[in-house]
């Protein structure tokens, strides 16, 4: 009976004129209560239809949000029982360890990257500012995607010194990661700083992420430096149903965190 409560309560949270297809933010819903623990490990859900009549939707789209959650190891779904809580592997949430080479190399496996754009062209005034440039930049656009299905996790846009063609070139940056490419070729950074925004998706960057008109996305922004100055700039673009941006801080750090990955939650089996 909580359950249903729970449930009901949070009904109102699943709308057509939300932008986002019903389906994903029926799992939305259900994921929340689950991550903040009103569902716990072992719990039974409504039944399918007792989910169709509290949010108004049609059974093949509850059918779809339970497959997602089930698919992602947030439930398990009983032939004629039901759908339960699962445990969480508590390592499977863990901060990333090693260096940031190192979490590069492991996203490696999982995925790909499509070079969408390469070319050189004045960077927009906001990104010229942080990097105090006015001329021509290297401009690069790669999509990231998952090794199995193909299916879009973040984009990544770059702007870096023209300097540096000869050594990112498209095949290049197909196959290793930016900053892999940049230590091989002499750049040793000092640091980066970090900004977290979030931000609607439009036309463009709905298309390329395969997600629809209007869905919420994140964008992590990156000014990185090189020899006390900034050198190149790197905007990523992610589906938060998809990709997590992680942080680890040490302890007495304050409010800074010493490390930054972003972790996808890649599909087990294409659809």
């Amino acid at each position: 009976m909580e359950t249903l409560v729970l449930m009901q309560q949070a009904s109102g949270a699943v709308s057509a004129a939300a932008g986002v297809p019903l389906h994903r933010q029926l799992f939305l819903v259900l994921h929340d209560e689950i991550a903040r623990g009103a569902l716990n490990p072992g719990d039974a859900l409504p039944t399918e239809q007792s989910l169709c009549d509290q949010f108004g939707v049609s059974r093949i789209t509850v059918r779809r949000a339970l497959a997602d959650l089930a698919e992602q190891g947030y439930i398990e779904r009983r032939q004629g029982v039901g759908s339960f809580v699962r445990q969480q592997d508590p390592g499977a949430a863990a901060p990333p360890t090693g260096s940031y080479l190192d979490s590069l190399r492991q996203t490696q496996f999982q995925t790909f990257t499509d070079v969408v754009e390469h070319d050189t062209r004045i960077p927009p005034s906001a990104i010229g500012d942080a990097l105090g440039v006015s001329a021509p930049m290297l401009h690069i656009l790669r999509v990231r995607r998952e090794r199995r299905t193909r299916e879009p996790l973040m984009t990544t846009e770059a702007w870096l010194p023209t300097g540096l063609a000869g050594v990112l070139t498209a095949s290049a940056l197909g196959h290793n990661p930016l900053y892999e490419l940049l230590a091989g070729a002499g750049v040793v950074v000092d640091r980066m700083q970090h900004e977290i925004t979030a931000e609607i998706a439009g036309p463009r960057n709905a298309a390329l992420l395969d997600v629809p008109i209007g869905s919420a996305l994140l964008r992590l922004n990156r000014l990185t430096f090189v020899s006390g100055t900034p050198h190149h700039y790197v905007s990523i673009l992610l589906s938060p149903s998809r990709s997590r941006v992680l942080m680890r801080q040490s302890p007495g750090g304050g409010d800074a965190g010493d490390g930054l990955a972003i972790a996808h939650d890649v599909r087990r089996s294409p659809r």
